[in-house]
């Protein structure tokens, strides 16, 4: 069996740390949560989450609320229903409007597929998307957790 040299070894560390992940840049106006929340898909207050395209807005939980959206009527996705591009305040709740979060602080757009920003200001150089929510259906409790 051969060995490698120790300039290999060196080599290969090098290598290792050049290969460094880039940093993930976390919303810096709202804070991690950690929860789980299992939503009863059986109880009326969901029934819109029964159909494609439905929504739900569950307050109790998340900064100001989880937004719930039925993708395709076996998919689901959950945001937070705070506005990712300021700080929390009165205005900053998200509001379902069809399939789009309107944030009423300054009208910014975002789709509840993709939780992307639609209608983002020119002068900012680089907004936020909303904060996804994990989702795993199980039977007919939706659990969602961060």
């Amino acid at each position: 069996m051969v060995k490698p040299s120790r300039w290999v070894n060196v080599f290969l560390l090098l290598l290792f740390l050049a290969c460094s992940r880039a940093e993930l840049e976390r919303n810096p106006y709202l804070p991690e949560l950690q929860f789980s929340v299992p939503i009863n898909l059986n109880l009326p207050e969901y029934n819109a989450l029964l159909f494609a395209g439905g929504s739900h807005l569950i307050p109790q939980y998340g900064h100001k609320g989880i937004l719930v959206f039925n993708l395709n009527g076996n998919s689901y996705m959950a945001w937070e229903a705070s506005c990712p591009n300021h700080i929390p305040n009165d205005c900053s709740r998200t509001q379902v409007v069809g399939v789009l979060a309107e944030c009423s602080c300054e009208g910014y757009q975002y789709s509840l597929a993709t939780g992307q920003l639609l209608n983002p200001n020119t002068e900012d150089s680089s907004p936020y998307s909303l904060i996804f929510y994990s989702t795993v259906l199980r039977g007919n409790t939706l659990v969602i957790s961060n």
